[in-house]
């Protein structure tokens, strides 16, 4: 069932992403060869805590970090360690959630490692165009569906596909809270 959440709790959900978002900003300027995905994690969870948040991830059906830090073929869920480090070349996308006067803000973010090959660039501009057909959708009037295929049609016209086993979702008082929204579908 989707909540539907108040004005007041709106600005909650709002500050708790705003962290997610500044978190996100910071780290992009420590991506380069050579840093550990611990060494990412590490530097989230200050900035949450310092940021007067807590880490959403963190012990989140037994996640033993803050950040979601998958590398490459990953698409979600890697768990940051000492031992893997960024190369050049790589794409890592980075999944932060924060919890603050008990509402979430949850987002995820594909960044290039130093240069990265003509194919994971054209990656990088199919994602960020989905994105921004489907937001285009989110409109009154419209449903979730049209989000959906806004996002497909798009990825799918740089002929590359959409994940399926895998959806964005609503967020609240809850980390995942409906709707789902997948990345493919049919409109209406």
């Amino acid at each position: 069932m989707i909540q539907i959440h108040e004005l007041g709790e709106v600005e909650l959900i709002r500050k708790s992403a705003q962290i997610v978002g500044r978190c996100l900003s910071m780290l992009s300027r420590e991506i380069r060869p050579g840093v550990s995905t611990l060494e990412l994690d590490r530097l989230a969870e200050a900035f949450i805590r310092d940021s007067g948040g807590e880490p959403a991830f963190k012990g989140y059906r037994g996640f033993p970090a803050s950040v979601c830090a998958s590398i490459n073929e990953e698409v979600v869920h890697g768990i940051p360690s000492a031992s893997r480090f960024l190369r050049e070349g790589d794409i890592v996308s980075l999944d932060i959630g924060v919890k603050r006067e008990g509402f979430f803000g949850d987002a995820a973010h594909t960044y290039a490692v130093g240069e990265v090959t003509p194919v994971a660039t054209k990656l990088l501009e199919a994602t960020q165009r989905g994105l921004e057909a489907g937001i285009e959708q989110a409109r009154p009037g419209n449903r979730v569906s049209d989000i959906s295929a806004a996002i497909e049609r798009e990825v799918t016209r740089h002929r590359f596909r959409v994940v399926r086993a895998l959806v964005g979702h609503g967020i609240g008082r809850e980390l995942h809270e409906e709707p789902q929204v997948p990345n493919y579908g049919r409109v209406g």
